[in-house]
């Protein structure tokens, strides 16, 4: 039986109402259900409250599904999402460890989403974190129990998801400032920074780099992050007459060689 027209239109139009309401009134939780599977568990979004377009959560770190070590930060993250040209800005606060507003600007396409931060107005830092947060992820930051903080800071960054694949343009700098460890009685052991940035002569790689800003114990290294896989090579050894002091946390963060520590990853 063929459905008079009017009846069609109802019923088309209760379900465009019915559309438009989930997305007007859709709870926060898919902002956190979304953030835990793009870090495969380890980033979470807990304690939910209001909606996908005004809502609060607290961010946890965890070791991903079925671990045990869980690392909350103080405060709530507070966020807006409100449309902006052919795509949505993402805008978050958090009184500990956000410098005035983080925006994160979100451009879906057909096949593809451009991920990107725009100039942040008079700021040198975008986030700032105490490194014990690190101890969420389990071994080895659960032995090393870091003290000092974290800081991060981007170039003209932004990401960009195409035929199944990321890439990475700019870059970002992660600063470990004043860093100390339970298993050394050196402290601070110095101060580091690791920054990932795009790869100019190869689409869709980005290259990886630690270095020593200051202080007794010496970082260095490099890899590259392709295809969603890190292969990284570094090391690490302690300043002159600094070893006796540093010679546990040697032997817990890389393979001894000699004096030196290795670091290997993928």
């Amino acid at each position: 039986m063929i459905k008079p027209p009017s009846l069609r239109w109802s019923l088309g139009g209760a379900l465009v109402g019915a559309l438009i309401g989930l997305i007007l009134f859709a709870p926060a939780s898919w902002l956190a259900r979304g953030l835990a599977q793009a870090s495969n568990g380890h980033l979470l979004l807990a304690e939910t409250r209001g909606s996908l377009w005004s809502g609060s959560g607290v961010l946890v770190l965890t070791g991903g599904t079925g671990s045990r070590d869980a690392s909350l930060l103080p405060g709530r993250i507070e966020w807006t999402l409100a449309p902006k040209g052919l795509g949505l800005l993402l805008s978050a606060r958090q009184a500990c460890c956000i410098n005035g507003e983080l925006q994160i600007l979100l451009q879906p396409g057909l096949g593809s989403l451009g991920l990107s931060l725009p100039q942040q107005q008079g700021a040198d830092w975008l986030t700032r974190f105490p490194a014990a947060w690190l101890g969420g992820l389990g071994t080895p930051w659960n032995t090393l129990q870091l003290g000092g903080g974290m800081r991060l800071s981007a170039r003209e960054f932004r990401l960009e998801w195409a035929q199944g694949r990321w890439r990475q343009l700019g870059q970002l700098d992660l600063d470990f400032v004043n860093l100390s460890s339970r298993v050394s009685t050196l402290a601070p052991l110095g101060s580091y920074r690791f920054s990932v940035a795009a790869d100019p002569a190869a689409a869709g790689v980005s290259t990886l780099r630690l270095s020593t800003l200051e202080g007794a114990l010496l970082l260095s290294g490099q890899g590259v992050l392709s295809g969603g896989k890190a292969r990284f090579q570094g090391e690490a050894q302690a300043a002159p007459e600094r070893e006796a002091a540093l010679n546990n946390l040697l032997n817990i963060i890389g393979r001894r060689q000699g004096a030196r520590s290795v670091i290997s990853i993928g």
